[in-house]
């Protein structure tokens, strides 16, 4: 399919139902039906086959007619968990999960962390135990985001204790509603409770939910984390907006009035925190206009890093700017439970405090240096001396 022949199937979708018009679902679902969901996905499961740049053109030709945002509706499903499920699910998998994920009839979640192995994701400690065609799950994950709203989580625990701990995990699709599952509300610094901690008490897994194979969990978690990573790092705003717009808007009706050398010296950081912003925004462009379909690699990592950095350096910037009244965020801090993640806008008080979470979440910065490292600059990999021991035999806390 040439540009031209996209651009008609995009013209013919927004015609056929136009934005204002449609109710969200109704506009996703035929979006998704005629391959305009993923386009770089195959066909018949909401893609044509075609690239990542193609997307590209998807999503910024809807975006100016005003369409549904499927990312925005589901966002852990949409940039992560989707393609895990085309890279490792069955037909049937894909058939049954990828067409409501994408209208947000079916919010997901994802089941990594735990209390005992956030960085360390391998060295998660949550059971899964052959049953028959069913798995018995057991154990606790911690920090997952949006549980409370979820219908299905991707889960990784560990089937086999004998085997070294990147290998004895295996992925499952788990029902968040399931008897035993128990999601309990973390509450963060800005009285809003995104995350949550999750209890598996004897959760019966139909085999069927297994996603790929058993013992190769850890290959279908390194495909979620690449494209959480890319999720989180590789969006491409328009050019000077987001949490740098909002910078500028603060500098426009605080200081730009003013001629004195500190005002100078505040001018000169908002320039500075603009170039970093642009160049961020220009590398996740050309980033993902190169990014094959699939596992990305690690330059996902590279804009993360950046991302989480600069998303904390720019609001508090903006929190500078606004002098004192940037020490005024409310006092009563409601204890709410969001239904969809905090984003940069609005007070940026609340968005200085959201952004410490942006260092964490992902990946901490600190496992995206070591990836770096390793993986771009080819440094050697630091010890690791629980490589060739068995998991049970690991040393815990």
């Amino acid at each position: 399919m040439d540009t031209a022949t996209l651009e008609a199937a995009i013209d013919q979708l927004i015609a056929d139902f136009p934005p204002g018009e449609t109710d969200p679902v109704t506009f996703l679902g035929a979006q998704f039906d005629r391959g305009l969901a993923w386009v770089h996905f195959p066909e018949g499961r909401g893609g044509l086959g075609l690239t990542p740049t193609d997307q590209q053109t998807v999503l910024r030709r809807l975006a100016k007619a005003g369409a549904p945002n499927a990312a925005m509706r589901n966002v852990i499903g949409y940039g992560m968990v989707a393609p895990t499920i085309v890279t490792h699910g069955t037909e049937e998998q894909q058939e049954r999960f990828l067409r409501p994920l994408f209208t947000g009839e079916e919010i997901w979640c994802q089941l990594f962390s735990e209390p005992g192995a956030g960085s360390d994701v391998a060295g998660l400690a949550m059971r899964a135990e052959r049953d028959g065609d069913e798995w018995r799950v057991n154990g606790q994950k911690v920090w997952t985001t949006l549980a409370h709203v979820a219908s299905f989580g991707l889960l990784i625990a560990r089937t086999n204790p004998d085997a070294t701990k990147h290998k004895g995990i295996t992925a499952f699709i788990v029902g968040m509603h399931d008897p035993g599952v128990d999601v309990r509300p973390l509450f963060q610094i800005t009285g809003e409770a995104e995350f949550n901690e999750c209890f598996f008490e004897d959760v019966r897994v139909p085999d069927t939910r297994r996603l790929g194979g058993v013992g190769e969990g850890w290959n279908v978690s390194i495909t979620t984390l690449m494209n959480e990573r890319v999720s989180i790092g590789g969006t491409v705003p328009s050019r000077g907006s987001g949490l740098i717009g909002e910078a500028v808007r603060i500098w426009r009706e605080h200081w730009s009035a003013r001629e004195d050398a500190y005002a100078h010296a505040v001018r000169a950081e908002l320039v500075g925190a603009w170039v970093r912003n642009e160049v961020a925004r220009l590398t996740n462009w050309r980033a993902s206009d190169l990014r094959k379909a699939g596992t990305p690699g690690p330059e996902g990592s590279v804009a993360k890093l950046a991302f989480a950095e600069e998303n904390q350096r720019t609001s508090e910037l903006c929190v500078d700017l606004m002098g004192s009244a940037g020490m005024l965020y409310g006092s009563n801090y409601p204890r709410i439970r969001p239904t969809e993640t905090a984003l940069a806008s609005g007070d940026m008080r609340k968005a200085f405090l959201r952004m410490r979470a942006n260092s964490i979440e992902g990946g901490t910065s600190e496992v995206m240096r070591n990836i770096i490292g390793e993986r771009v600059l080819g440094l050697p990999g630091e010890p690791r001396s629980d490589k060739s021991v068995a998991w049970k035999d690991v040393p815990r806390s």
